[in-house]
């Protein structure tokens, strides 16, 4: 049965941490004892395993435990730990990176985190994270906040590339190191690691003309220009009809939906179902979606409405978010995004901004990958000419 941790003022890991210290200190762990896996821990206090990697990170920079990499946590010797104690006095703040993240609770928002943080570790430097829960507002509290509280740098994963453009450009200005992941700001000269989503919208588009497909709808919950990453994906888009010929027909392109499409589960399969109609009504025979979620919301409604996935309407995703393709009845065919790398080179940059005193500039560009499944299928000219 997981552990309840109810001081809501203080975060998670803390309090994890609190009781791990007590432990150790009272001897219930004992020298060179393995401590609890993350994920161990994270069953047992009923978090997410990024909060419980957390807690294990602050026990090592307290001297408390040392790290194999491979095996686990065990506790050190006291002599170990009082001489740890008298030579630090905990990690100082110069040695501290912090993610600034729109929420923790997703793979594709924490996807980025392990190889974050594995690189910093290997250089002496440590992680912590921070949401902003998709709050604007919150991000810059944390961008003002974050420096005064003595973090080294920050790696960005904005709520919008349009917003708070005022706080990252003083930052970057004034050499604080700080880049982006996910998206970039277009009007400001510094430092992201994205994927390759212009390359990633044209590869879907042209893979569903290669099927037969020319009537192609593209659909986004956010309006296009609030993110550089779905702008980027419906440009590759537009691209990809161009090159083969095909109008881009604004009227098959569906942004910036109302909350319906966000709500509730009960009140997005309506919506879906309502727009999946009049997609079908204007002869739309395959769907490009901003991202997986969105595509599965879009095969749910097809399943309730009796719309063959493929026969009738093929769906692409971006992503390949493992915890959605759980979910879908039909697996679905998507764009895939290098986490791994993504965080690594986000890393590397801001250590080589903090080793060199170079304000980073380079935009970073990781290639995506396409992953066919069963969602997508010949469009109707194609099945015609095999009948």
């Amino acid at each position: 049965m997981g552990i309840h941790l109810l001081n809501g003022e203080r975060p998670l890991y803390s309090q994890i941490l609190e009781i791990l210290r007590d432990r150790i200190v009272r001897g219930e762990y004992a020298v060179d004892q393995q401590l609890p896996t993350e994920v161990e821990l994270a069953e047992q206090f009923q978090v997410s395993r990024i909060t419980s990697k957390r807690a294990l990170i602050e026990l090592e920079r307290e001297g408390l435990i040392y790290r194999r990499r491979g095996s686990g946590s065990f506790v050190k010797k006291r002599e170990e730990i009082r001489k740890n104690a008298e030579e630090s006095a905990g990690a100082p703040s110069s040695k501290i990176i912090s993610m600034i993240v729109p929420y923790v609770a997703s793979n594709h928002a924490m996807g980025h985190v392990p190889s974050v943080s594995d690189y910093l570790e290997s250089k002496g430097y440590y992680l912590t994270i921070h949401n902003s829960d998709w709050s604007s507002t919150q991000e810059r509290e944390l961008l003002r906040s974050l420096p005064k509280r003595g973090t080294a740098g920050i790696i960005l994963y904005p709520v919008s590339s349009r917003n708070n453009l005022d706080s990252v450009h003083a930052l970057n200005l004034n050499n604080y190191p700080i880049v982006t992941i996910d998206q970039y700001y277009s009007l400001l000269s510094m430092g992201s690691v994205v994927s390759d989503n212009f390359g990633g919208g044209y590869t879907a588009a042209s893979e569903l003309i290669a099927l037969g497909h020319t009537r192609i709808a593209f659909l986004s919950t956010i309006n296009i220009q609030y993110r550089s990453t779905v702008r980027d994906r419906f440009f590759g888009y537009c691209k990809a009809l161009s090159d083969n010929g095909i109008l881009v027909d604004i009227d098959l392109v569906f942004s910036d939906l109302p909350k319906e499409a966000e709500g509730n589960a009960l009140n997005r399969k309506t919506f879906y179902k309502s727009l999946l109609q009049q997609m079908l009504e204007l002869g739309v025979t395959a769907i490009q979606a901003e991202h997986d979620l969105v595509a599965l919301d879009v095969i749910k409604a097809a399943v309730e409405l009796g719309v063959d996935i493929p026969g009738q309407l093929s769906v692409v995703g971006f992503d390949n978010n493992e915890d959605v393709a759980l979910q879908a009845d039909v697996p679905i065919t998507t764009i895939e995004q290098d986490y791994k790398e993504i965080g690594k080179r986000a890393a590397m940059m801001i250590l080589d901004q903090l080793e060199t005193g170079t304000r980073q500039q380079e935009r970073q560009e990781i290639p995506v990958k396409w992953i066919p499944k069963q969602s997508v299928g010949p469009g109707p000219e194609a099945q015609d000419l095999n009948d």
